[in-house]
């Protein structure tokens, strides 16, 4: 009999309880280019079963970790195919011009492999991640390499924890989280700090005379 399911988990009962495996597939598949769903809780919900077993957590980690994989793919697909055109004809309403995004895209090939390990953790930037890979045109194998790395180590934190704690899954989770904020806090000042230095050498490399562009 599948364990009653503690706080917001609970909603997705009937969903995993009816559909299993399936579920789980669908609803990372489709958080992860971009549809609003809650792959991370039902994620967090499959690993609850698993643990009282209701699931295989070996299949259910394998499962989402396909799902969210093809997930971002999809998204880089239509960033790849669809995004840039958006931002040139609509970008300047958002104050981002084309030599604002040339910059973000020169930076994001340059950085992009640990903002797409890390986006995985970050809600709105796990559903965006693929699309913003795509619209930078970041290079397809880089992209796969890193998001595939960010895939295996969500999934694998969430489904070991929720496995491991069961009934206890939302106080645990709330824990992390609280502390995940902080991680992310260090991030962002780190990418922040590359971004400064990025700007400051190349206005120095344009006072120098001499100096190639770069």
């Amino acid at each position: 009999m599948a364990p009653p399911l503690p706080g917001p988990l609970a909603d997705l009962a009937p969903l995993l309880g009816h559909y299993g495996y399936w579920a789980v597939g669908a609803v990372v598949f489709l958080e992860d280019f971009g549809v609003p769903a809650p792959g991370e809780t039902i994620l967090l919900a499959a690993g609850v079963y698993a643990g009282a077993g209701e699931l295989n957590i070996v299949a259910v980690a394998a499962i989402a970790f396909v799902a969210a994989v093809l997930g971002d793919n999809i998204g880089y697909l239509i960033g790849r195919t669809g995004g840039r055109a958006f931002v040139e004809r609509w970008g300047k309403y958002v104050f981002l011009t084309p030599k604002r995004f040339q910059a973000a895209e020169r930076f994001f090939q340059r950085h992009g492999g640990k903002i797409v390990t890390v986006a995985r953790f970050v809600e709105g930037l796990r559903q965006a991640n693929g699309v913003i890979a795509g619209t930078t045109r970041m290079p397809w194998p880089r992209f796969l390499a890193f998001n595939a790395l960010g895939a295996a180590l969500w999934v694998g934190l969430w489904c070991t924890v929720a496995y491991v704690a069961g009934s206890h899954i939302t106080t645990v989770y709330d824990e992390i989280v609280r502390y995940q904020r902080y991680v992310l806090i260090g991030v962002g000042v780190v990418v922040a700090a590359l971004v400064v230095r990025h700007v400051v050498r190349r206005r120095r490399q344009r006072r120098e005379p001499g100096t190639p562009a770069a």
